[in-house]
């Protein structure tokens, strides 16, 4: 988290969930920008992972599957915050995906 505090001025407060999870905060309210978060990579390899808002991690996982991806790591729920899970492109390249849904436990 120094680096990125440090390189992009970042802010970033740790989730006080049960994984090692970094929500960033990247401009200040009245400028355009998008948050996010920041955790361990999944694999050992360098990569970038980006998360993308989904209506549906289901349907979004069938739509990957039929694309020639593939599954990283199954739907999961996240109390309080919706559903997520991590695919792979056709490339092999990582990213998560995320469905809303503040009643999941």
């Amino acid at each position: 988290m120094k680096f990125y505090t440090a390189v992009f001025r970042w802010k970033a407060d740790k989730w006080e969930g049960s994984m090692d999870y970094w929500l960033v905060t990247t401009g200040e309210k009245d400028e355009p920008w998008i948050n996010g978060a920041i955790m361990k990579r999944a694999e050992p390899s360098p990569s970038v992972c980006n998360t993308v808002g989904v209506a549906s991690v289901d349907e979004t996982t069938k739509t990957v599957l039929a694309n020639g991806g593939s599954v990283l790591m199954e739907k999961s729920a996240v109390p309080g915050v919706g559903w997520f899970a991590y695919l792979k492109d056709a490339e092999g390249n990582i990213f998560g995906v995320t469905q809303a849904d503040m009643n999941v436990k």
